[in-house]
């Protein structure tokens, strides 16, 4: 999880139109953003624990209880596998709700509904339906305050899930798991991820911390999926699982056969209980365990294998090694923890050393960035550091003490870094990585016409 790409102070005014009965204003989209923004920074205003959202849940009426789930924690690839199990299961037949975080450009790509980001007026319902029964509350004496802005969006999928009759909702875990807002329903399913170091400030600073607030997800009888973890977590994992009763299936326990791999995606054959042929769109060998770990679920959800064969490579998940411009070509990667980077690191030693490679680099301060400068540095022949529009972001000139490269150029925000990146060739290859707000800055330039699909270098 990370923060909203903008930040704003909701005015005063607006605050109290807000808290007006309905029937005397009618709430735009653009409000309703600019309140939810207004709650604070997702991570600098995280207010872990359940109590909070449990409250407002009932004061909605249990809309969490309408749905079947599949809970899905981790480190890395979360994201990705919430993408192509939710894809399977359309293939399949379902109607399901997808719920992933951050957004890339705007909140509606949050909440997905049998593959599409939900209308900005059902957002706007949903919104006006979860503050207003806030403010209800808060002046009955039931909360102590607004929910936060990722306690207030959680509660918004679960009004529109229910609202919008979705059969199973695949609900990506925010931050850790245990204490995280998603964690107050009872899935059918838990799927843990890799476990990596990241966000150590809230959820400890060993893998093992981390991989007990992950496991926090888990639930008494309830079978999980575990993907291929490093030993530490993994005995965290396996501990809490036989305490709960929780039947494991483990990725490590399926065999990948035939596997082919190209700059796009791979190709193989998972062979466990059953076999499956696997076509996965999202580039990057990390992309492999991820498909894998799909496939499980899908399996011991009882997905049946054409489906699975058919809903995996129509899975799509933006800015996570994607392919947005050509001549020059742009790769747009959100990769911001250790673990993100040495994967980038992996895929342009694997697919892109033979070419002239370009990287734009922007980041959060919060991250582990003297171990991800170490990795950054052989990655590119040319790097332009840059600033995220955030608050966390780092300063381009301290990221600069951070390298140790002799072509380091340094721009105040992305538009200037692509002017500078004009310079690329034709055959050039540039990497736009670091943190989703960049990610999502340069998705939505584009969108703006600050680049076209032939040359993304404005």
């Amino acid at each position: 999880m990370d923060s909203p790409p903008h930040s704003s102070v909701v005015p005063r005014r607006l605050a109290e139109w807000l808290k007006a009965p309905a029937a005397f204003h009618m709430i735009s989209y653009p409000d309703s953003v600019r309140f939810l923004y207004s709650l604070g920074n997702e991570m600098k205003s995280a207010r872990l624990g359940l109590e909070r959202i449990s409250a407002l849940l009932a004061g909605l009426g249990h809309p969490e209880r309408a749905c079947r789930y599949v809970h899905v924690a981790g480190t890395n690839g979360k994201g990705s596998v919430c993408a192509m199990i939710d894809a399977g299961l359309r293939a399949a037949g379902v109607r399901t709700g997808l719920y992933t975080s951050p957004h890339l450009v705007e909140p509606t790509e949050r909440i997905q509904v049998n593959g599409d980001d939900v209308s900005s007026e059902r957002f706007v319902a949903a919104f006006d339906r979860v503050h207003q029964t806030a403010e209800r509350m808060i002046d009955a004496g039931e909360l102590d305050s607004h929910p936060s802005y990722f306690e207030a969006i959680t509660a918004m999928a679960f009004v529109l899930f229910g609202e919008m009759a979705v059969e199973t909702v695949v609900l990506e875990v925010g931050l850790g798991g245990r204490l995280d807002a998603t964690n107050v329903v009872q899935p059918e399913l838990c799927v843990i991820t890799p476990i990596d170091y990241d966000h150590e400030a809230w959820l400890g600073s060993s893998l093992e911390q981390i991989a007990y607030e992950k496991a926090g997800i888990l639930k008494p009888g309830m079978p999980a999926v575990f993907s291929r973890q490093r030993p530490e977590a993994l005995a965290v994992l396996e501990r809490r699982a036989a305490e709960l009763g929780v039947p494991v299936t483990h990725t490590a326990g399926w065999r990948v056969t035939d596997l082919e791999l190209d700059a796009r995606g791979s190709r193989f054959r998972a062979e466990g209980p059953v076999s499956v042929r696997v076509e996965c769109p999202l580039a990057g060998e990390h992309q492999v365990e991820n498909a894998l770990t799909a496939v499980a679920a899908l399996h011991q959800w009882g997905v049946p294998v054409e489906a699975v064969e058919r809903g995996i490579p129509r899975a799509q998940w933006p800015g996570r090694l994607e392919m947005v411009s050509t001549s020059p070509e742009i790769i747009l990667d959100g990769a911001h923890n250790p673990a993100g980077i040495r994967a980038l690191a992996g895929y342009i030693e694997r697919f892109h050393a033979h070419r002239r490679r370009w990287l734009i680099y922007g980041a959060m301060r919060d991250k582990s960035l003297g171990e991800i400068a170490g990795i950054l540095a052989p990655l590119a022949e040319q790097i332009i550091l840059t600033a995220p529009r955030s608050p966390r972001a780092m300063r381009p000139e301290a990221l600069r003490g951070l390298l140790d490269h002799p072509c380091v150029r340094l721009a105040e925000g992305l538009p200037q870094a692509l002017e500078m990146a004009r310079e690329a060739a034709p055959d050039d290859v540039i990497f736009i990585a670091g943190s989703l707000f960049l990610v999502g800055e340069y998705l939505a330039f584009a969108r703006r016409g600050g680049a076209t699909a032939r040359k993304g270098v404005p």
